[in-house]
């Protein structure tokens, strides 16, 4: 654990300090920045495992430092959990569409956080027993999280790759909204299936030719989706 380097962002230095003490006190290594600017400049240099980034910050705010580090080639895959104060679902799927991977609404609990923190890199850290999976035209390489279309890289955030990943490893099965955010989000969610939705609507726009008629990833109507592959699908 202790080789695990987290960015925290936010312009408030009592919740920075607080959260630095605790990440530490759990072994991690914390790295601090108090505006978008620094925090950005911060992650392309040191390039830490994990950023927790407050959405209120001066000048350039946490939505911009998301969609910039996602633009960004040597971090674009580093998991972001978003901190705000706001609790409105705008702020969150807005978040999440940006490609945040997590997000925690002030005030938290300190326990919270650092479960949050531990869930999102032990799904990093998963090795995987079938390395290598191709449906139509698409490539997936499960121990380097890449996905590539006829050689070409698709970038996928954290959430939206193991998402894939769990459809995927159990084709023709129907999983629930539910099923999909305990077992990806790894606590409980309830009332927020919506965040499952958000992030199947990215992932078709990344790997179907055609994200409003999909194949690969089947809506169930009223109960979840299924990844829908045979031979009747082969290219």
């Amino acid at each position: 654990m202790a080789d695990k380097k987290i960015l925290v962002v936010d312009d408030e230095e009592h919740i920075l300090e607080l959260i630095k003490f605790n990440l530490e006190k759990n072994g991690y290594g914390v790295i601090t920045a108090d505006n978008g600017k620094d925090a950005f400049l911060i992650a392309k240099e040191q390039q830490p495992d994990l950023m927790l980034l407050d959405l209120m910050l001066p000048g350039m705010d946490g939505l911009d430092v998301c969609k910039e580090v996602r633009k960004e080639a040597s971090i674009s895959n580093m998991p972001i959990i978003m901190i705000t104060a706001k609790g409105e679902e705008l702020d969150k799927i807005l978040g999440l569409e940006l490609g945040a991977d997590d997000y925690i609404t002030k005030p938290f609990s300190v326990r919270e956080l650092i479960a949050r923190v531990k869930a999102i890199l032990r799904r990093t850290a998963v090795k995987y027993e079938e390395s290598n999976f191709k449906f139509g035209d698409i490539t997936i390489d499960f121990q380097k999280h890449e996905v590539k279309r006829e050689g070409e890289k698709i970038e996928l955030t954290l959430k939206e790759f193991e998402l894939l990943e769990i459809l995927i490893k159990n084709k023709g099965r129907v999983m629930t909204r539910d099923f999909l955010l305990d077992k990806i989000w790894g606590y409980e969610y309830v009332g927020e299936t919506r965040t499952v939705d958000v992030h199947v609507r990215h992932l078709r726009q990344k790997i179907e030719k055609d994200d409003k008629n999909p194949i690969y990833i089947q809506t169930i109507r009223g109960i979840g989706y299924k990844f829908n592959y045979g031979d009747e699908y082969e290219e």
